[in-house]
């Protein structure tokens, strides 16, 4: 099955993680490729990876800061030129931030998390919806997670952020639907990256595997998810499958967000 034969897809955040195997799957699936990240070591290995499992991949690289607006007007340029149209968009750049709380969260940190996660989100949307309104179709997928639709704690900035991205994602389907052009997002839950193993090292820097079983056991599966799992149902939200879903905010938690 090839459903991205010929088809545009611009990823940011694919440096790593949920970026780079979406980007893996998509190539798999005969797309052509314009991957956006902070880091060009990123950026390479990925680019690397995806050409074992695709080597007749077309692939764009380009190196930006998705909180500025001139980076974003930048990778957009840089994809259009290349290309000539964006099918699929994958707005996944994101960080974390230090975990504290509120109080001493800090108005630094609250604006950094804030201007990368949800700034960042709405500047690639900005840019890519009038490409998308024109040509009069276009998938959006937007990370949010489950720290969008439930509390987490120890995590103002992100939690703030993503509730953002999740009410961004519903207001911009809502208007952009008429233009054949379907905004959803995901919600992923403890999904093992780089980001997530980061998060545990700040719980438990003496032994950051212990304090991951621990916060694992909480979840229905007794797992962590891996990153391919979440590539696969971005893979299919940027596809002619999810032809009909639209506003949807989709967990990939394992069922954890559903606990009591």
């Amino acid at each position: 099955m090839a459903r991205f034969t010929d088809r545009v897809i611009l990823i940011t955040g694919a440096g790593s993680g949920l970026g780079r195997q979406t980007a893996i799957q998509v190539a798999k699936e005969g797309a052509r490729l314009a991957l956006v990240d902070l880091s060009e070591e990123g950026l390479e290995a990925t680019k690397a990876e995806v050409l074992e499992h695709a080597p007749e991949a077309q692939i764009l690289l380009a190196t930006a800061d998705v909180a500025q607006q001139s980076d974003t007007q930048a990778y957009v340029k840089a994809t259009m030129d290349a290309y000539g149209r964006i099918d699929g968009f994958f707005n996944n750049a994101g960080i974390e931030g230090r975990q504290n709380l509120t109080e001493n969260f800090t108005a630094e940190e609250f604006d950094r998390v804030v201007s990368i996660n949800l700034r960042g989100v709405f500047l690639g949307m900005e840019a890519v919806l009038a490409i998308m309104r024109e040509q009069g179709s276009g998938y959006i997928v937007n990370t949010a997670s489950v720290g969008g639709i439930r509390g987490v704690g120890n995590q103002s900035g992100y939690a703030a952020s993503k509730h953002g991205v999740v009410g961004l994602t519903r207001n911009s389907a809502v208007e952009y639907g008429q233009y054949g052009i379907r905004i959803n997002a995901i919600a992923p839950g403890a999904i093992w990256t780089a980001m997530v193993e980061g998060s545990m090292k700040q719980i438990d820097p003496e032994d950051p595997r212990g304090a991951a079983e621990e916060f694992i056991q909480a979840n229905p599966t007794k797992r962590y998810g891996e990153a391919y799992e979440v590539a696969s149902a971005v893979a299919f939200l940027l596809s002619d499958d999810a032809s009909y879903i639209n506003a949807a905010v989709i967990p990939i938690d394992g069922g954890q967000s559903a606990k009591y």
